[in-house]
């Protein structure tokens, strides 16, 4: 039995919470997952995984050994990113999760990241803040992109980047639809956007809590017309029918090349929700991780984060 890759097993099984799709990222048949676990199990002497007809989570014991494969992991992904690589080129992996609402602002600072350090191979992850943030605690993120509000709460000790603020906007079709491109109209107050048919995220996600908190604070109350938990959704809703959404500027950003819609700013109350790079606190970052925060404390990205956060 290799140890290491029984242990990448057990952690794709927690990641993926099902035996099929578990295998299939790890590119090996389900049975061989399945009997590399059960090897697992014999060499530790304890089960690890509750079976049934489907994945029934881990026993108390696999809950312990899932936390020890996830520290081991890192180690060997931290030593061998060392030997790899050199002062100023960093070679390995780096996960990247993000909030759907900050995906956009994600997949700009990979991309940006690799092309400055071709040896890093970033992966973007899009996650609820509450996967987020258990994963940030759990160590089986490197960093996640999302609201610093959040961070107050985290029982993972968490070190935050600002990045930009989410300021909101209404999203729906322009009384000219011939005009080419995203139109920018002049400012809504909540209040009023509350009276519209609106296509809203769903009451799980944090964003929706906000987008509630503001139209609270206008002293209205707003029903989804229609709800979602997809962001591609709060556009092509506005696209097909009779609905307006609401969406932060890194989203309208996202859409500014579909002919016959307008963005309107929101106003009264005027919202600024901050977004954070945030990362566990740990001593020693990876050597991928550590050219990542390098960046994101830099002002020429701060600044193009900020101007794709308002709508730009």
């Amino acid at each position: 039995m290799n140890l290491f890759v029984s242990l990448k097993y057990l952690v794709a099984l927690d990641d993926h919470r099902h035996f099929g799709r578990a295998a299939l990222a790890c590119h090996v048949t389900q049975p061989a997952l399945s009997n590399a676990l059960r090897a697992l199990e014999e060499s530790y002497g304890t089960a690890i995984v509750n079976r049934g007809r489907s994945f029934g989570g881990f026993t108390a014991e696999g809950e312990r050994i899932l936390a020890s494969a996830r520290r081991m992991l890192r180690e060997q992904e931290l030593l061998e990113q060392d030997l790899r690589s050199r002062a100023d080129e960093p070679v390995g992996h780096l996960l990247i999760g993000a909030v759907p609402t900050a995906v956009p602002i994600a997949a700009r600072f990979a991309a940006r990241l690799q092309a400055r350090h071709p040896g890093i191979r970033p992966s973007v992850r899009s996650m609820s803040s509450v996967e987020l943030e258990a994963r940030l605690e759990e160590l089986a993120l490197d960093m996640g992109l999302g609201y610093a509000e959040r961070s107050e709460g985290s029982r993972a000790p968490l070190k935050l980047v600002p990045q930009y603020d989410e300021h909101y906007f209404l999203l729906r079709k322009a009384a000219d639809p011939q005009v080419p491109g995203l139109r920018m109209a002049l400012p809504m107050r909540w209040s009023d956007a509350a009276e519209l048919p609106l296509c809203l995220l769903s009451p799980e996600m944090h964003n929706r809590s906000i987008v509630d908190r503001a139209f609270k604070a206008a002293g209205a109350s707003a029903t989804a017309a229609i709800e979602t938990n997809s962001i591609l959704t709060l556009g092509l809703s506005v696209l097909a029918g009779n609905v307006c959404s609401i969406m932060p500027g890194t989203l309208v950003g996202a859409v500014q090349g579909y002919a016959g819609l307008e963005a309107v700013p929101l106003m009264a109350p005027q919202v600024q929700v901050p977004v954070a790079f945030m990362v566990h606190d740990s001593n020693l970052p990876s050597r991928t991780l550590a050219a990542a925060l390098v960046m994101a404390q830099e002002a020429d990205w701060l600044q193009q984060a900020r101007q794709h956060a308002c709508a730009g």
